[in-house]
């Protein structure tokens, strides 16, 4: 009797894994989950990661973690190489043919003052990068995420000086331009500058009760889309 009953569960769970709803959240070191302030860098835990808590608060969903450390749009940064969100993308969305939703929020990297971009310039990539989604994906199942501003401070020595003045200026730009880009694809928006704002610590990343809101968000959001029939 009790063996039958364990054989029963896990048949049970392997059918409730095969009908899970797969969501690819494609982003920089936000995404990844980057504690503020740590050198050598450290991550935030599962169950302290946006990515992990939406995914409890969703239910029946796995969430595909895909978050890289300096990673941009479609710019090269000569200094880390591999960084190009548009070719890990496609790399990735190869691996995951049955994606049922993807979340894409890049362009904090792309603010750094060694890029010198106007927020026009990284809009021109990140829609790059929802052409490639778009391959996979239908707009209605793609959420793209202007991402949160940077600090005032963010470029000072004890912080990231691979940032500038500007490049904040720039940072504030990026939900008006990519507001605009998801009309204009058909693919869901939110901003983040909208629900959290970066850590004193380093002006840039989440703290961990960012995190907690941030993901409480993109649930709200993703609630209905993500059981709307394909």
């Amino acid at each position: 009797m009790l063996v039958a009953k364990l054989i029963y569960e896990v048949v049970w769970a392997l059918r409730k894994e095969e009908n899970m709803k797969q969501i690819l959240a494609f982003g920089d070191s936000n995404t990844w989950g980057l504690i503020p302030g740590t050198s050598p860098y450290e991550r935030y835990p599962r169950g302290v990661r946006w990515t992990s808590i939406l995914e409890k608060r969703l239910g029946n969903v796995h969430v595909v973690e895909d978050g890289l450390c300096g990673r941009t749009t479609t710019f090269e940064d000569e200094y880390r190489p591999g960084r190009k969100g548009i070719c890990s993308l496609s790399a990735t969305l190869k691996d995951y043919s049955s994606l049922d939703f993807a979340i894409l929020m890049l362009g904090t990297n792309d603010c750094k003052s060694f890029f010198n971009l106007s927020a026009g310039a990284i809009g021109k990539g990140i829609e790059e990068c929802l052409d490639v989604l778009e391959k996979y994906l239908e707009p209605q199942r793609i959420l793209l995420i202007s991402p949160l501003n940077l600090g005032k401070d963010v470029w000072r020595e004890d912080k990231d000086p691979d940032f500038s003045i500007k490049s904040v200026t720039v940072s504030r730009q990026l939900k008006d331009v990519y507001r605009d880009i998801a009309r204009k694809k058909g693919v869901n928006f939110m901003a983040a500058s909208d629900v959290v704002e970066p850590s004193e610590i380093d002006n840039e990343h989440m703290d961990a009760e960012s995190h907690r809101k941030f993901a409480n968000a993109v649930a709200e959001k993703l609630a209905l889309l993500v059981n709307t029939p394909s």
